[in-house]
């Protein structure tokens, strides 16, 4: 079934009490809001909806909640957040997954000092060298511009000591402003290239789907929209646990999708895109009412 293009979530707003909406590519681009975000939000809240955030940030709430309010999108415009971050943390306090119930409490972790909160406050012994290391955990690059490969001397020796990987955003690649950079799903994937086993949190993943069902209260899923910009995350993780989906056009796939001036996606590079993965209910342009 092809997926039915509108301008704006008015036609369809009513069929929905909870929305489930990615951050980065549909809230913001990573340096600015997009146009309407706060005005739509806000439509959707007067109208009595539950928004919960999804993130596939490596880091835990508070530091995203932060960020958006320096955007101007505060607190009163959503219910709650969740981030791949937060999850990976609580597993880790927690322990009771028997994936977690086995680490060690060495960890090598691969990440810059942005997303520190993800191992702030648990019980661990960082580690710098693969030798000394239980586990991986792997929030990203060190750097935006970072090359995936300057990581294949440490996965390789990593892999051949059988180490588990835990990824902690599993989008390979986001958009910062109008440059694409590498994520933490770039290295998990080099790694299990490498026979490493990876544990993947975040979208398409279900177990953060079912953190934000949790998050939303009693609505039932048949009732719940999610909205991301990315066809193998967003938008497969939301087709993977049976709950509507939107496509927004102007994030990580705009150049493929042939936009028009109005930010609609041209019908063909539409059904191009979608051949062979999960298909859209809905495709917006971005986040408008």
């Amino acid at each position: 079934m092809n997926p039915v293009i509108l301008r704006g979530l008015a036609p369809i707003a009513d069929r929905y009490d909870g929305l489930i909406l990615d951050v980065w590519g549909v809230l913001h681009d990573g340096e600015r809001p997009y146009p309407g975000v706060r005005e739509t939000l806000a439509r959707l809240k007067s109208t009595g909806k539950r928004i919960v955030l999804l993130s596939n940030a490596p880091m835990r709430t508070p530091p995203v909640r932060a960020r958006l309010a320096g955007f101007g999108i505060g607190p009163e415009l959503y219910d709650d957040v969740l981030t791949s971050g937060e999850e990976v943390w609580l597993n880790l306090r927690d322990r009771t997954d028997p994936f977690y119930a086995g680490l060690g409490r060495r960890c090598l972790w691969i990440g810059p000092q942005r997303h520190a909160t993800v191992v702030t406050d648990l019980d661990l012994t960082l580690v710098e060298t693969v030798e000394d290391a239980d586990f991986l955990l792997n929030t990203g690059p060190d750097d935006l511009d970072e090359a995936a490969s300057a990581f294949q001397p440490l996965l390789r020796a990593a892999a051949a000591r059988g180490l588990p990987m835990i990824c902690a955003n599993a989008d390979l690649h986001v958009m910062q402003g109008d440059t694409v950079i590498q994520c933490a799903g770039v290295l998990a994937k080099r790694y299990e290239e490498h026979g490493g086993a990876v544990r993947w949190h975040g979208k398409p993943f279900a177990s953060v789907y079912h953190g934000c069902f949790r998050l939303l209260g009693e609505i039932v899923p048949t009732r719940i929209l999610a909205i991301g910009d990315n066809i193998d995350t967003d938008i497969a993780g939301a087709r993977g646990v049976g709950i509507d989906c939107a496509l927004v056009a102007g994030g990580i796939h705009a150049d493929q999708l042939s936009l028009d001036t109005g930010g609609l996606p041209n019908p063909k590079a539409l059904a191009a895109l979608c051949l062979g993965k999960a298909v859209p209910t809905w495709v917006l342009p971005h986040l408008l009412w």
